[in-house]
């Protein structure tokens, strides 16, 4: 049996990445939310694209985040 789910993809912005250690940080912080499939961030920009069973909370990203150390804008 073939299960039919759409994923989302929701972008984000993220203020205070400066290397590749900060942005394995930040996808892990977001990986471990429940629901996630997938995180793809460009260290340039701050971009993060989080695909997703439903969609993440942003106030919960937020605090996810500012946990690891960072802030999301």
């Amino acid at each position: 049996m073939t299960e039919n789910t759409n994923p989302q993809i929701q972008e984000f912005y993220v203020k205070g990445m400066t290397c590749e250690h900060c942005v394995k940080r930040v996808s892990k912080a977001i990986s471990d939310l429940p629901g996630v499939a997938s995180v793809s961030i460009d260290l340039s920009s701050g971009k993060v694209q989080v695909e997703s069973e439903q969609g993440v909370d942003r106030e919960h990203l937020t605090t996810v985040i500012a946990d690891a150390g960072y802030e999301l804008v």
